[in-house]
């Protein structure tokens, strides 16, 4: 375990400087860039970043906010830099990665033989929430069940990343990192002449690409729709986004339906036959037949639509299986398991707090632990031992005790940090990184990812629901 790993170490890897403040060569430019400009300028300028994401509808709305108001997710204009070499080394991690996660996904919607083998304990998956029995034999096409994967890395050190959390059924985020890069384009553009920054906008078309693949019949034009639960979602904005961008078709369940077997489009010139579905709605709301009865947003008949082969779900239901907290742990043994390979991006180190002994472990360093629910999602329902109170403590201690099976835990780790711009002017703040991975006939991903930020002081949690923010990434060119 290396040391930003270790408990007892609470010192963060900053991207941008040494120890003694001196700027890393790929930040130099960049830092003075940064001192030409002057705060004041700087701070105006995030304020037109700021107009500029309300003016074009670029929002998100809090899960579970009561006003159910928009919100512009806060964006930082200070890039984050990654160097060629440093994005060399996580794309051939991360494609590695997504490959076994598909072979996994094939196997135990399959024969199931790293089950049979014990790599990954039968109960652990069968008796999974997110296993869906009904997905057995399912054919999907160049083996993609998990077509669209948005993988969350941390940085621990100067060479050390870390897989943080998989994200295989519903990733989101991409408009915003499209987004980011357009804003900041037009914010400025003398910076981005200092620097050879590795283009993004073509993740349109690569998605596209892949969906197309992903088609059960040969055609020469596929139709792609994506299917959104409406207006009232907290990503509508980018369903919405992502529909345009691909010229693909914005649906709601209500227009479509299923006919002998065969998904169509209700549109003003008749019934039109939809080959390949993006679908933006968890696995319980796709078919009220199959899954929730009581589900108003999904389309009857979708899922026998799918397993007749008439019709491509993106991602495939089921997928999040692989994705489930609890599951994580195995991810490096799938690796060599299925690819005969050592992982390329590490793990982070995981209590699976079902087994009895790692639970009495976890209860005895609470206050030193992150502890998460297995399948939580957004920054909620999680613990941060050394930022917690005794009274969360031992909530949380009983909480475990209850039902050990629902939670997972891991270090606290010292997330690396990249300048910020905040009200007091330039702050380091923690950072994560969402590249996104496309699996059809082959791998596709664009060089870099979304950089959500944490911004409030000495937080960890960079998720937009709990305060954070994002930034721009720059992938540099040789």
């Amino acid at each position: 375990m290396d040391s930003s790993l270790d408990p007892a170490v609470r010192i963060p890897y900053s991207e941008s400087g040494d120890a003694a403040g001196t700027p890393r060569r790929a930040w130099r430019a960049l830092h003075d860039w940064l001192g030409e400009i002057g705060g004041e300028a700087l701070q105006e300028r995030q304020r037109e970043a700021a107009l500029a994401f309300h003016r074009d509808g670029i929002t998100f709305a809090v899960s579970g906010d009561g006003d159910g108001v928009e919100r512009s997710i806060p964006f930082d204009v200070v890039p984050r830099i990654v160097t060629a070499g440093e994005w060399d080394a996580l794309q051939r991690g991360l494609a590695q990665r997504v490959r076994a996660l598909n072979l996994f996904l094939a196997d135990v919607y399959g024969a199931q033989r790293i089950l049979h083998d014990k790599i990954v304990p039968a109960a652990a998956i069968l008796g999974n929430a997110q296993y869906r029995a009904g997905m057995r034999g399912v054919a999907v096409a160049h083996g993609a069940y998990a077509a669209i994967c948005g993988i969350d890395l941390v940085r621990t050190g100067e060479c050390e990343f870390h897989v943080l959390e998989d994200n295989l059924r519903v990733p989101s985020g991409v408009s915003y990192m499209l987004e980011n890069r357009r804003i900041l384009g037009w914010l400025a553009p003398e910076l981005f002449q200092r620097y050879r920054v590795a283009p993004i906008g073509h993740y349109p078309e690569l998605l596209a690409r892949t969906l197309r693949e992903l088609a059960p019949r040969d055609a020469d034009a596929p139709s792609l729709a994506v299917l959104t639960p409406g207006p009232f979602n907290s990503a509508y904005f980018e369903h919405a986004f992502l529909a345009q961008s691909l010229g693909a078709e914005l649906v709601e369940g209500q227009d479509l339906f299923v006919d002998a077997g065969f998904v169509y489009m209700k549109t003003i010139a008749g019934p039109q036959r939809v080959d390949v579905i993006y679908r933006r709605i968890d696995d319980d709301f796709l078919d009220p037949l199959a899954f929730r009865s009581d589900s108003m947003l999904g389309v009857p008949g979708l899922f026998d639509a799918l397993r007749a082969g008439h019709v491509a779900l993106v991602n495939a239901p089921g997928t999040g299986v692989a994705d489930d907290k609890s599951v994580y742990p195995y991810v490096p043994a799938m690796i060599r398991y299925y690819l005969d390979e050592e992982p390329l991006l590490a793990n982070v180190p995981t209590w699976v707090l079902a087994d009895p002994a790692q639970a009495d472990h976890v209860l005895a360093h609470l206050d030193e632990l992150v502890v998460k629910e297995a399948q939580g999602a957004g920054g909620y329902g999680m613990l941060i031992g050394p930022l917690a109170s005794r009274a969360e403590l031992d909530d949380f201690a009983a909480r475990i005790r209850a039902h050990p099976e629902r939670y997972i835990a891991q270090p606290t780790l010292a997330l690396s940090t990249c300048p910020t711009l905040v009200e007091q002017g330039l702050a380091p703040r923690h950072v994560d990184l969402r590249p996104y991975v496309l699996h059809g006939e082959q791998i596709r991903m664009v060089p870099g990812g979304l950089t959500r930020v944490a911004l409030r002081e000495g937080s960890l949690v960079v998720n937009s629901s709990q305060g954070g923010g994002t930034k721009d990434t720059w992938v540099l060119q040789d």
